[in-house]
C-alpha cells in the first residue's frame, strides 16, 4: 500500500462567536419546556452543531464547519494573524 503526506494548504479560522452560525436548532423541545438553543453550520456532510471553543474553518472553497479545540490544535499552527 503507498503512503501518502496532506498538502499544505493555508486554512482561515477563528474561535465560534455569535454571528458565525447559519442558524439554530432547539434541541429537546417539548410542550412543557421550549428547549436549547444550539448553534449550527450547514456542511458538505450536512448540519453540524457548534459549542463554546470551536474553531469555524473556512476550507479552500470557501465551505464553512465547525472543528473541536483539542483536533484543531494538533491539525493546524498559526501562519500569521
Amino acid at each position: 500500500m503507498a503512503k501518502y503526506k496532506k498538502k499544505p494548504v493555508i486554512i482561515h479560522a477563528e474561535v465560534y462567536r455569535e454571528g458565525l452560525e447559519d442558524g439554530f436548532d432547539y434541541e429537546g423541545r417539548d410542550m412543557y419546556f421550549p428547549g436549547i438553543k444550539k448553534p449550527y453550520i450547514n456542511t458538505l456532510e450536512g448540519k453540524m452543531y457548534i459549542t463554546k471553543g470551536d474553531y469555524i474553518i473556512t476550507g479552500i472553497k470557501n465551505e464553512k464547519y465547525p472543528c473541536k479545540p483539542d483536533i484543531f490544535e494538533v491539525t493546524y499552527e498559526l501562519v500569521e494573524e
